[in-house]
């Protein structure tokens, strides 16, 4: 992976194929270790068996599974996530308003942002929520702005956060008071993403949802808007393919070496018109120290 970024043009180049070369040493030292039964790796005894076998039956979930406020324990059904957190309207009692929805964290992956992406599109106008969007990492956002979704949240409306944790850890950026929020984290502690909000933890897609219409989806309405997105076995591979798939086609190794090569071979130059700079500044300063010098010693004659 580490050389494949370096030959993709990501940097700093040396420090990770210092790292890449470091880490094969160590496999490489430890298969060694192994073939001489010598090995530090842990592994499981021939007779180990699990404490507990947890199935489950996939064709029996039919709704998607959120967790409710403020407990990543409390998981529940579409259907059932909304007891007692409803709220009396003219209408009859219906799921809470949705102030916030965050769409991010280490857990998600590109094709969550995609199929972000496609909703907000097929909606085609700015969401009622306040929607933050905050893609993993920078090889996220820089796919996700080259594929064009980053035009997509902006004319949703969307706050596009710098990659990282951001509302996660809520140390970035965090959630208005007291309100309620649907999040793609998995961490829905009170006071953690905001003081006194209420937080869903959702997928993408129901987050997506609860965007569009400010407020928790039925079963119903979360079908009825995620089937927008009319994709066949093929567009579903494209949307959840991984960054690597989705970028150009990978440049030769000797085309590689030689961006490597004109990148080494450029640090001289720039360390030199570094030197030559602060030189200037140098030679500027005493210039400047001279002037003041003179100015004392001449005003007070004058």
């Amino acid at each position: 992976m580490l050389r494949w970024m370096v030959a993709e043009g990501y940097g700093d180049a040396r420090t990770m194929m210092r790292r890449a070369e470091n880490m094969r040493k160590w496999i490489d030292t430890e298969l060694e270790l192994n073939a001489k039964g010598d090995t530090q790796l842990l592994s499981r005894d021939d007779d180990a068996t699990f404490d507990a076998v947890i199935e489950v039956p996939l064709e029996e979930v039919t709704e998607p599974i959120l967790c409710a406020p403020n407990d990543p324990d409390d998981a529940r059904l579409l259907s059932e996530v909304c007891d007692g957190w409803e709220v009396d309207h003219l209408e009859g009692v219906q799921p809470p308003k949705v102030d916030e929805v965050f769409i991010g964290s280490c857990m998600t992956n590109i094709g969550h942002f995609r199929a972000a992406g496609k909703l907000l599109k097929a909606h085609g106008s700015p969401v009622p929520t306040r929607l933050w969007v905050s893609p993993p990492t920078k090889m996220d956002e820089k796919q996700l702005t080259a594929e064009g979704y980053y035009s997509i949240y902006g004319t949703a409306g969307a706050r596009t956060e710098m990659p990282g944790c951001s509302l996660c850890m809520g140390n970035q950026a965090r959630v208005a008071d007291n309100s309620t929020c649907v999040s793609t984290s998995t961490r829905n502690f009170p006071n953690r993403l905001g003081n006194g909000a209420n937080v869903f933890l959702s997928s993408a897609d129901v987050a997506t949802t609860a965007a569009i219409l400010g407020k928790l989806p039925t079963p119903a309405e979360y079908l009825e808007i995620s089937a927008k997105l009319d994709e066949s076995v093929e567009d579903k591979a494209d949307t959840y393919r991984c960054a690597a798939a989705a970028a150009p086609p990978p440049r030769s190794a000797a085309a590689a070496a030689q961006r490597r090569a004109r990148s080494l071979a450029c640090l001289p130059t720039r360390a030199l018109a570094h030197v030559r700079s602060l030189r200037l500044v140098h030679l500027l300063g005493v210039l400047v120290l001279t002037v003041v010098c003179i100015l004392c010693v001449c005003v007070p004659v004058l």
